[in-house]
């Protein structure tokens, strides 16, 4: 599993139809810095996912790829290689909250 902010929607009118009515958003992974450990920095790349979970724009998501995506609910048979599977509400290390969805609206 990783961790990601979702930056967008995608939205594909032609599509695999075993696509039809799944949402798909646009994720920036967030990585623990190594020099500050009490903040993220963004990833060089970004992911569309599948949302399993009614996740929005703006908010810190747990996303898992490859076979694991397609253990996620409905998804045994759909083309994904990234899913959605969680909304963090807070992510803690080292002893320090670096993230709160509190503390973001």
């Amino acid at each position: 599993m990783f961790l990601a902010r979702v930056e967008g929607a995608i939205v594909a009118t032609k599509k695999d139809p075993s696509m039809s009515g799944r949402k798909m958003l646009l994720l920036r992974p967030q990585l623990v810095d190594d020099k500050d450990p009490t903040k993220f920095r963004p990833g060089a790349n970004t992911i569309v996912a599948v949302d399993s979970v009614g996740a929005g724009i703006g908010e810190m998501v747990m996303f898992t790829q490859g076979s694991s995506a397609r253990l996620a609910p409905g998804m045994k048979d759909a083309p994904v290689d990234a899913v959605i599977i969680g909304i963090v509400d807070s992510v803690d290390v080292l002893g320090k909250q670096i993230f709160s969805a509190k503390s973001q609206g």
